[in-house]
């Protein structure tokens, strides 16, 4: 049976999990979303052929799943505007704001909800995204298929059962492009200093990257092993990862990823006093 979703908000990551949903098989027709502005909405409706609105209850009333993408920092006055439509039709809430937790998003739209927290990332925007999930306990384990099914439209889903790990997946992947980034920064600076043209070391940088990335998720063998794999006793690679360990890289990544998970932490208790 097909279900009806409402995407409230209309920015790129919504959009990108509607590309990616349509792309899947869902029928864009089957598919809303809302925003106060046409200039947002029109883009959206002539390039997917979704349907657009910008009263949020009355899409609403219409929805078997609801798709919270607006920011969290509006998301209070949002979820209250809406909160009769929610209780009166009791979708499937699916929030992909972060930092806000499960209860604090049930309570301003009525309480007693099915809901989703997902934690996605920004790589959802060209379709290699990797998102957390959590879901509270009203939801059904149809709901919660139907939740992977739309995340999955945009990459890689797992879920946790305690939503406290979600602060984990934003230290893991959430926050993780910004890492990579700045590693193919460094890498572009120590090969132009090598000598290299800066766009050529920054293009062998992110190839390299990305054929990694390929290589470890289609590979049955751990980073550890696949790292040996690559280095030669006394040659280039072997000299080049004892630097990195001598230097405690997995020291300074430890810290930088409980330093994200720290300020996840404070951010849910900021936005959930608002």
């Amino acid at each position: 049976m097909a279900s009806r979703v409402t995407f409230i908000g209309a920015g790129n990551m919504a959009g990108a999990i509607i590309g990616g949903m349509i792309d899947s098989g869902f029928a864009p027709g089957d598919i809303t979303a809302t925003s106060p502005s046409d200039d947002i909405l029109a883009p959206l409706h002539d390039r997917l052929g979704i349907q657009t609105a910008t009263d949020n209850a009355a899409a609403v009333a219409k929805s078997d799943v609801v798709v919270l993408a607006v920011k969290p920092q509006i998301m209070r006055e949002v979820c209250e505007k809406m909160r009769d439509a929610v209780q009166a039709r009791r979708p499937l809430i699916v929030s992909v704001a972060a930092g806000l937790p499960a209860e604090t998003l049930e309570h301003w739209l009525g309480g007693d909800l099915p809901l989703v927290r997902c934690m996605p990332n920004t790589p959802a925007l060209v379709g290699a995204g990797a998102a957390g999930l959590y879901a509270n306990a009203n939801v059904s384990d149809e709901q919660r298929r139907l939740a992977t099914e739309l995340m999955e439209a945009v990459g890689l889903v797992e879920w946790v059962d305690d939503e406290a790990l979600l602060d984990a997946v934003t230290a893991v992947s959430g926050s993780a492009p910004a890492y990579f980034f700045l590693m193919f920064e460094a890498m572009e600076d120590a090969g132009a200093t090598l000598g290299l043209p800066a766009d050529t070391a920054r293009r062998l940088a992110m190839q390299t990257a990305l054929g990694a990335a390929k290589m470890a998720l289609s590979s049955d063998k751990s980073p550890a092993e696949l790292k040996r794999n690559v280095m030669s006793p006394g040659g280039t690679t072997e000299r080049a990862i004892e630097h990195l360990e001598e230097a405690d890289l997995r020291r300074i990544m430890a810290e930088a990823m409980s330093a994200c998970a720290d300020r996840a932490r404070e951010m849910a208790d900021e936005l959930g006093q608002r």
